[in-house]
């Protein structure tokens, strides 16, 4: 969603086609580049083993995309969680059961 004079929300579920791909989409669809907020669940689980190497890559390119603010939620993993709040600490957003967000 777009909100005025702020950018847009992201908002995603379990994010399986990445992150980055659906903030592009989102900007792609929507023709607005600027983004304020990107919430969800980033899909990037470390205790698996498969979505390790994909952490750096994608924070990498959040930084780049630059939101206000990065809400990871659910299957974002521990590991890219702490990541975000090491690399981006003053866009970060911790989110629990029953947070509500107003934009």
């Amino acid at each position: 969603m777009n909100v005025r004079n702020k950018g847009l929300v992201v908002i995603t579920g379990c994010g399986h086609a990445g992150i980055i791909n659906t903030v592009n989409y989102a900007q792609k669809v929507t023709g607005i580049d600027k983004v304020c907020v990107v919430i969800g669940g980033f899909h990037l689980p470390a205790d698996d083993g498969i979505f390790e190497g994909a952490i750096d890559s994608t924070l990498n390119e959040l930084q780049k995309i630059d939101p206000k603010y990065i809400i990871p939620c659910h299957c974002s993993g521990w590991k890219a969680t702490n990541k975000i709040i090491d690399l981006m600490p003053n866009k970060f957003i911790q989110s629990a059961v029953c947070t509500t967000f107003t934009f």
